[in-house]
């Protein structure tokens, strides 16, 4: 089978391509392939470096905030001089540096119920890494609603949580997992508990991870299961979900899907 590359693709992509598991097919399926993260902060920096570096072939990137220092112990994806600037523009620059064969769409702006399910409905998946439960929830419905598969990642001093929802395959959504609405589950964030830098990179990464996995239908699945990360004991833990039959964002979706 013939495959549309050129000789920078092959040699850029050649280790991926040395994969049985992956070949030139899985290579092509990642160039037409499209990724939406939320966040250009400590989750997103290094997924989309990973996504970017591994060939996806359109990804978009979703953040209204400016770079500050505080920013830097963390978020790769900007640097000092990028102080002060959008993200999505330090994330531009940096990323098109990496992987000028790449398509990126910036979005500077803040999702709403409004806008939130026309932009997850662009790209075939969505990996978010936002730092707040009123924008999970909106994302998790809008993926719900869509059909998008949702990698979600989540940090906090040194912990980390990661999982992929896909509820049209039958698992739990994110709201299955934290049914609350109502700001009681709201943790404290970054600049209140503060966070180790590396836990960031770590979950980060293996969120780009399960999304190419999703993407090239490769090995297990982490829909159902969520994995956890104590960085202090280096100790991994993987607990099954079960999807909530009444909640109110996923629990109707095989009735709606019956009834076309």
């Amino acid at each position: 089978m013939a495959f549309d590359f050129t000789e920078a693709e092959i040699q850029r992509y050649s280790r991926h391509i040395l994969l049985p598991e992956v070949g030139g097919t899985g290579q092509a399926a990642l160039k037409a392939a499209s990724v939406l993260i939320i966040g250009a902060g400590g989750l997103g920096s290094p997924a989309a470096l990973y996504l970017a570096a591994a060939g996806v072939g359109r990804i978009g990137l979703v953040d209204d905030d400016t770079v500050e220092l505080s920013n830097l112990q963390r978020q790769i994806l900007h640097t000092t001089q990028a102080v002060g600037t959008p993200k999505v523009d330090s994330a531009r620059a940096r990323l098109e540096a990496l992987n000028p064969e790449m398509t990126l769409e910036t979005w500077p702006l803040r999702l709403t119920a409004d806008n939130v399910e026309d932009l997850v409905s662009r790209y075939d998946l969505v990996c978010d890494g936002c730092d707040n439960f009123t924008t999970r929830y909106l994302v998790n419905a809008a993926c719900v609603r869509t059909g998008r598969p949702l990698v979600s990642a989540a940090v906090q001093r040194f912990e980390g949580q990661l999982s992929t929802f896909h509820p049209a395959r039958g698992g739990p959504c994110y709201h299955c997992l934290y049914p609350q609405t109502d700001g009681a589950a709201e943790g404290l964030s970054c600049g209140e508990a503060g966070v180790f830098g590396a836990v960031t990179g770590v979950m980060g990464t293996l969120q780009a991870t399960e999304a190419l996995k999703e993407l090239l239908g490769l090995g297990t699945s982490l829909a159902g299961r969520l994995l956890m990360w104590d960085a202090l004991s280096t100790r991994f833990t993987t607990i099954a979900l079960q999807r909530d039959p009444t909640c109110p964002v996923c629990g109707t979706l095989k009735r709606e899907t019956s009834d076309g």
